[in-house]
């Protein structure tokens, strides 16, 4: 591609943008189909479902719900699953000891029992967590869930040879040292050999942590923690059929083109005081290019989105049009951002590092995303809002929302001279095809470095395979890659569910790795460690402040936004709202509609 295609691209890119953000201020402003935002059709108005609940008298039982989306999870398999839209999704399959309540806002995030008759009594300085399971809880072909299936389920996470991809907080909490090698290498009779669980019975379990971590019950809380019927594992094909514990069990799935949830008829209201189930089945269908995603939201073809990432600016701009009584607008719990591998020369140099902060045009990334409404504030440091602990634009070290929001040439070539590079230098910026905005902010950064000498080359590659490529160290230092756009939110709402796969050094890993910085700073690890036995709420507040301040002096991060969203809600859809527990999605398990069909 020459660079004059490029360049026109991203103008083209950018003036979109543009006119999506005005649009956004009209919205904001009152703007669209109505006075009040309201609708002809039924939708319930602009915003009503951002932290609140929209249209819950109106549900009722029956019908279809219709979900699509853009990108397939990367596993229904709750032991592999990463995705955000993945563990929301997964609750209509799988249940866990405890889980979010299902409440709008900063009310979803707090813990609420599941699986369990209670939050789990703590004994033993936080080391000893016991639970017992409720009545009535079974799986869908009747049986009881006992407490060895909670236990299998969680021994999964140690077969990282032939389930990995999903979060090892389970592992790393309770076998820090690695001893147990997982159930399919279990050599014990039931192939429950994970001392750290103890099952006295089929309705007690007890975990014993070698050392407190103050966000254990947290973690629990995760589709990970998810039971598996030993009987029923099939190993690494059981994210293609996995075996249900919750109100809805897996009827097809055709692995990026379409999935379908029927009811289980043998999941019991009266043991589950999370879920409604509403719908009588719940469908999922999955295209390849985002546009032609959000012209069948428009169409009313479909519900909702299950990336639930926001609307492409095509889809924006005529739902804000049309549509606007049918769109919510949610502070996300993720952070988009640029971060530099210290394997790729010259960003072992923090000075190297600071010049691309420095220099690139925040205000034009912000505007590459969307704007300050559907790309959020911009970015200053790197704790979302969401964590205790955050400090918002309140702590911006490098100037990026202030002095230096346009770009700053003259300290920016400081710092190259400084690295021994006053003339600049060329890298690779990596960015995955599938996210149009992604794309634009690549071309944004790429001309905003341009004027200070960096000349950087855009590599995109398939989203889909981000694993092995951004997420491998060796194949990241191959490919040259200095730059590579990412975002990320948290996997539970504080410092460590957020940071600690990041910025500590035990997470940089061969494959999967989310450590692209390569970040092996003692005093970071540290702080981590002294978090983790910290009990009290006021003393982890401190700690991921100093967190947060740590990554931001080491200059391994260009934040671009607090995100923001502009999701898409059908005009039949009910019982909808945001919530915290998943980053601003809309909480999946509840929703309903209003015409079943």
């Amino acid at each position: 591609m020459t660079t004059q295609r490029t360049s026109g691209r991203r103008k083209q890119a950018l003036a979109a943008a543009a006119a999506v953000a005005a649009l956004l201020t009209t919205a904001a402003c009152g703007g669209g189909s109505d006075d009040k935002g309201g609708s002809k059709t039924g939708a319930a108005g602009y915003d009503a479902a951002n932290n609140k609940v929209a249209q819950a008298s109106l549900v009722k039982k029956g019908g279809t719900l219709k979900f699509g989306g853009a990108q397939d999870a990367d596993s229904w398999d709750t032991t592999r699953g990463y995705y955000g839209f993945m563990w929301n999704f997964a609750r209509y399959y799988s249940r866990q000891l405890v889980t979010g309540k299902t409440e709008p806002g900063k009310a979803g995030a707090q813990l609420t029992p599941d699986l369990a008759d209670g939050l789990a009594k703590v004994t033993d300085n936080g080391k000893t967590y016991t639970y017992h399971l409720r009545d009535g809880i079974t799986w869908e072909d009747g049986k009881p869930i006992t407490s060895k299936d909670i236990k299998y389920g969680i021994e999964r996470v140690w077969a990282q040879d032939v389930l990995s991809g999903g979060p090892t907080y389970l592992k790393d909490f309770l076998d820090p040292k690695g001893e147990y090698k997982g159930p399919y290498k279990d050599k014990s009779a039931d192939h429950l050999g994970l001392k750290a669980i103890d099952t006295p019975d089929d309705k007690t379990i007890v975990f014993h942590l070698p050392k407190a971590n103050s966000d254990f019950e947290e973690v629990l809380g995760l589709v990970s923690a998810s039971p598996v019927r030993q009987d029923m594992d099939t190993k690494s094909k059981y994210g293609l059929h996995p075996f249900s514990s919750g109100p809805y069990k897996f009827q097809s799935y055709s692995p990026g083109k379409s999935l379908t949830l029927v009811r289980n008829t043998n999941w019991k209201q009266a043991s589950d005081p999370i879920r409604k189930a509403y719908p009588d089945k719940i469908t999922v269908q999955f295209f390849s290019d985002a546009n032609q995603l959000d012209q069948r939201l428009l169409n009313g073809d479909l519900d909702l989105d299950i990336n639930q990432t926001g609307m492409s600016p095509q889809g924006r701009t005529t739902a804000l049009k049309q549509h606007k009584a049918n769109l919510d607008n949610p502070v996300s719990g993720y952070i988009r951002y640029a971060v530099f591998p210290q394997s790729v020369k010259p960003f072992d140099n923090i000075e190297c590092r600071k010049a691309v902060i420095l220099g690139a045009d925040h205000v034009s990334l912000q505007t590459a995303r969307g704007g300050p409404v559907a790309g959020g504030d911009i970015g200053t440091n790197m704790l979302p809002p969401s964590v205790p602990g955050a400090e918002g634009q309140q702590y911006d070290p490098y100037g990026i929302s202030g002095a230096n929001k346009n770009g700053n040439v003259a300290e920016a070539k400081k710092a190259l001279k400084a690295c021994g590079h006053p003339n600049g230098f060329s890298t690779t910026i990596a960015v995955r095809n599938n996210k149009p905005v992604e794309v634009a902010t690549a071309q944004s950064m790429q001309a905003s470095l341009k004027k200070i000498g960096i000349n950087a080359q855009i590599d995109q590659y398939d989203g889909s395979q981000t694993t092995g490529i951004i997420g491998s160290p060796s194949n990241v230092k191959k490919k040259g890659y200095g730059i590579i756009i990412m975002g990320w939110g948290p996997d539970f709402p504080t410092v460590q569910g957020f940071g600690l796969p990041l910025w500590d050094s035990k997470y940089i890993l061969p494959s999967g790795n989310n450590n692209y910085a390569l970040i092996k700073d003692k005093a970071l690890d540290g702080l981590f460690d002294q978090y983790v036995t910290t009990l009290d709420d006021a003393g982890k507040t401190k700690i991921a402040t100093e967190i947060n301040h740590k990554v931001m002096e080491g200059a391994y991060y260009l934040p671009f936004t607090f995100e923001k969203f502009i999701n898409w809600r059908s005009d039949n859809l009910a019982n909808v709202y945001t919530t915290d527990n998943y980053s601003g999605m809309y909480d999946f398990v509840n929703l309903g509609l209003k015409n079943p069909k």
